[in-house]
């Protein structure tokens, strides 16, 4: 019965050319957990409350939960999250926020998780790596990062591997009937980069990229490992880095063009992150 009413409730959509949300017979309850990479900072429209979190309403999570029709949608992504804030209460410059993993419920049905960049300092290393003078007068910055003769920020990222399956076993056991999917980190610079149009030089850039490239390789692995679903958003962001002209990258630069955040997802890149995330959350079932 329940087959033959979504049948015609489907075929009296395309008649009157309505869309038919993906999950709608799911009753989906959703949940987005994450960092700035995933709330949106200064992405309009920022909602309330928990301001401090510069969180949007265009944010992927949510063009997501309208695009699969989610019964029940609870976003907690926050600006300047780091894994610890999943769960203990997050400062924030107006107020504390609750632990993150506090949205979760034993009804949850679906879950994205996008965390990670913060523990490492991502953000800060891109910006540090900032040159207004290309050498000999300015200087590299990657040489910075080799202690001892190790890479500092493989160093960094390979202890998160035990918090994030931690993580993702915290977020079963709350919720065992969600489908969990960790989400990875744009591409935020093209090979050589684009100096001066972001003032990265080269070697940088490169350096930059191949973090960035093993960061989210580590999610892939540590989500395998759990035996969760990898939302790869690296890929499909190939060609839309920040140095790319407005309407075309989905990532800003330091000085951004559009509404949001430096070295952040301006709107476009959301709307295109949600038609990722949405297919693979919909193709899961």
């Amino acid at each position: 019965m329940v087959r033959r009413l979504l049948v015609l409730l489907s075929a009296t959509a395309l008649v009157l050319g309505v869309a038919v949300p993906v999950h709608a017979a799911r009753s989906e309850v959703y949940v987005a957990l994450g960092d700035s990479a995933a709330s949106g900072p200064l992405v309009p429209n920022q909602v309330v409350p928990d301001l401090g979190c510069w969180r949007s309403d265009r944010n992927y999570a949510h063009l997501t939960a309208q695009a699969i029709g989610a019964a029940t949608f609870r976003d907690v992504t926050c600006s300047g999250a780091k894994t610890r804030d999943m769960y203990n209460s997050q400062g924030t410059d107006l107020g504390s926020v609750a632990p993150q993993l506090d949205a979760l419920s034993s009804d949850t049905t679906l879950v994205t998780v996008q965390i990670g960049a913060n523990d490492v300092g991502l953000t800060g290393f891109i910006e540090d790596c900032l040159n207004l003078l290309p050498p000999p007068v300015g200087d590299a910055c990657n040489d910075d990062y080799v202690v001892d003769g190790q890479d500092s920020w493989r160093v960094k990222t390979d202890a998160l591997r035990p918090k994030l399956t931690t993580l993702v076993n915290d977020i079963r056991a709350r919720s065992p009937r969600a489908r969990i999917f960790v989400v990875g980190y744009a591409t935020y610079a093209p090979p050589n980069g684009c100096y001066p149009t972001v003032p990265i030089i080269k070697a940088d850039a490169n350096y930059i990229r191949a973090t960035l490239q093993y960061f989210n390789r580590m999610l892939a692995e540590q989500a395998a490992a759990a035996g969760v679903a990898f939302v790869d958003l690296q890929t499909p962001s190939v060609g839309h880095d920040p140095c790319k002209a407005p309407g075309v990258r989905w990532i800003e630069p330091y000085v951004p063009a559009s509404p949001a955040a430096p070295f952040h997802p301006n709107g476009l890149g959301m709307r295109n992150f949600a038609t990722v995330v949405t297919a693979a959350v919909s193709g899961a079932l």
